[in-house]
């Protein structure tokens, strides 16, 4: 299949646009007797045309029967809204369990015309080659692709290894590639508060040349180290989860991004800085980071998003806003999304009812892509190389032994720290637990919610399991899940109430290239497969998203009940995020990003 083609500038258009406005040359497309909802003037324009050339709209307005021509597509609105395509604003596609084109052919027909990624997963896995694939696969897309340069690769220097490292030389490099639109979120917020050489190069480099800098302050202590932040360069943040972390970045000039994806729910909390205390919207923008494929195939993606911040008292029209051109302002591509408007790439959408975001058919680059029944244009064909796959280099298969947790010599109770998982939320606790000793072993403790947790290195074949213990998922049976996909060094983390399933999980995942599978007394009983960096499969969307319906099955007959405990199992490793995590030198505490021991 032939590349698709980069759409040419409005500058390059601009005699084009002008000569269909005024009827000297004929439209491709006519759009008529539509609801324009117009994302500048915040209104909703009655009985409204749209004509379209070479992908761009040429003419909005209330009569566009001069841009008709003999070979000009008519279609009638019906009276029906006509809504800019949908951006999200920060994402990572790996999450997705898939490949940027099977994301793409999953999120279309729920509206999405512009995605934002960044791509530091693949990038802890690959380094820069993975950067440069996801890239090169994004440019080919019929929608808009844009991508983020990771900025922190490990993304706690010193409290992990990853199976790669990226630093101000490499950020400078990606900054010069057709696709890069800015630096990806910035985490590791204690070395921009410590002015470390690697983030002061990295945002420097990206604000030299333009480029929008993405935040990620995860504190929720917003002292003066959030303030020498802001300072730092960030331009946005969506690691809030109350009322006050949205006030107060936006308070300091930067863009508040409220998500919502398969197991983050900080848009209800958040959104109330504008519906109770008046905040200015324009500052405001919606996201998912991230959505797993079950969600993408089933639930929807950004239009779930827009759908959510209004039934959580948001009008539509603030809410479409937060999800089009506060995003396209906030990357500097005005010119070319988030609104309906002569210039701009004709992405929108033709929708049914409003508040529920009900969408007909989808419009991107003026062609149309998906309609209710799903997505009706072609995608290009790409293929991950060969050194994109096998990147599960253990030392061995693992015995149930190398889940052993031995006590201190003569106890039969121990106190230990456990890592407590928080349902709908990125953040952990950092709780304690008294656990019996057997055997002068530590075991865990069903009726306390306890099992263990191990994090087994996966990029060096160096053999090192770290265990510790979890709380939160409510198993009740011997199983043990695990998977190649845990954020952002993407070791292997399993959790498991029983050694032995723990031992047939991580085997199995060595066996197949990645992935994540659950296994119960013995028996595998859901697996989806991920031979791509060990993060993202080679399917297409559905099947996969199948498969992962049949993971969280899996999970609920063990006694999970968590929303999306999948997704709070691959956070576990992310030592960013306070306030307790797990990594390949051990536990850490990340209120004060020190390794700490797991006896108390």
């Amino acid at each position: 299949m032939t590349r698709n083609t980069k759409p040419k500038s409005w500058a390059e258009m601009a005699p084009l646009l002008v000569d269909v406005a005024m009827g000297r040359k004929p439209a491709d497309l006519v759009v008529r007797n539509g609801l324009w909802v117009n994302v500048y003037s915040g209104e909703i324009v009655p009985a409204t045309d749209l004509a379209i050339i070479d992908g761009r709209f040429a003419y909005c307005g209330p009569d566009a029967n001069h841009c008709i021509g003999p070979d000009t597509k008519v279609e009638d609105a019906e009276g029906r809204y006509l809504v800019p395509g949908l951006c999200d604003a920060h994402m990572h596609v790996e999450s997705g369990m898939v490949t940027v084109t099977e994301f793409c052919r999953a999120v279309i027909p729920h509206g999405t015309t512009s995605m934002f990624i960044d791509p530091h997963e693949i990038a802890n896995v690959l380094g820069l080659d993975g950067v440069r694939l996801m890239h090169d696969e994004a440019v080919e897309m019929p929608i808009n692709v844009f991508v983020q340069m990771p900025s922190c690769v490990p993304s706690a220097p010193g409290l992990e290894n990853a199976g790669a490292s990226l630093g101000p030389a490499e950020v400078a490099e990606a900054l010069n590639w057709e696709n890069i639109i800015g630096l990806g979120e910035v985490m590791d917020f204690p070395g921009v508060a410590a002015n470390s050489p690697r983030m002061v190069g990295e945002v420097a480099a990206s604000m030299v040349a333009n480029k929008t800098v993405g935040g990620h302050f995860a504190s929720p202590v917003l002292d003066r180290h959030f303030h020498a932040y802001a300072a730092g360069g960030p331009a946005d943040d969506h690691e809030g989860t109350r009322k006050e972390d949205a006030m107060a970045r936006v308070r300091q000039g930067m863009r508040a991004m409220l998500r919502l994806g398969s197991a983050w729910y900080d848009v209800e909390s958040q959104i109330k800085a504008v519906t109770e205390d008046g905040l200015d919207p324009r500052n405001f923008i919606l996201c998912t980071d991230d959505s797993h494929s079950g969600t993408l195939v089933n639930d929807g993606h950004m239009n779930r998003v827009v759908k959510h911040a209004i039934e959580c008292g948001l009008p539509a029209i603030n809410a479409i806003q937060m999800a089009t051109l506060n995003t396209a302002q906030h990357f500097g591509v005005e010119r070319d999304l988030g609104s309906i408007a002569p210039g701009r790439l004709a992405d929108f959408l033709v929708v049914d009812e409003l508040d529920n975001l009900t969408i007909r058919n989808v419009y991107a680059r003026g062609k149309h892509v998906a309609d209710a029944d799903g997505i009706s244009t072609d995608l290009p064909a790409y293929s991950y190389p060969d050194s994109a796959k096998n990147t599960i280099n253990m030392k061995s298969d693992l015995a149930a032994s190398h889940f052993d947790i031995a006590a201190p010599e003569g106890r039969d109770k121990v106190t230990v720290r456990v890592i407590g998982v928080v349902e709908n939320q990125a953040p952990t606790r950092a709780l304690e637990a008294e656990l019996p000793v057997e055997d002068g072993l530590v075991a865990g403790d069903l009726d306390a919610d306890i099992c263990q947790i191990a994090l087994v290195e996966r990029h060096r074949a160096t053999g090192g399991v770290t265990n510790a213990f979890v709380s939160g998922f409510g198993y009740n049976s011997a199983c043990a899940m695990a998977s190649t996909v845990a954020h952002d060094s993407h070791h292997m983390i399993v959790v498991g109430t029983s050694k032995q399933d723990m031992a047939l999980a991580a085997n199995r995942l060595r066996e197949v290239g990645g992935g994540v599978t659950l296994f119960a007394n013995g028996e595998e009983k859901a697996l989806v497969e991920m031979p791509i960096a060990g993060l993202m499969s080679d399917e297409a969307s559905p099947i996969v998203a199948a498969k992962a319906e049949q993971l969280v099955a899996a999970m609920a007959e063990c006694g999970c009940r968590l929303n999306n405990a999948y997704m709070q199992h691959s956070l576990l490793a992310l030592v960013v995020i306070p306030e307790m995590r797990i990594s390949d030198i051990g536990l850490v505490d990340v209120r004060s990003f020190e390794k700490v021991d797991l006896f108390v």
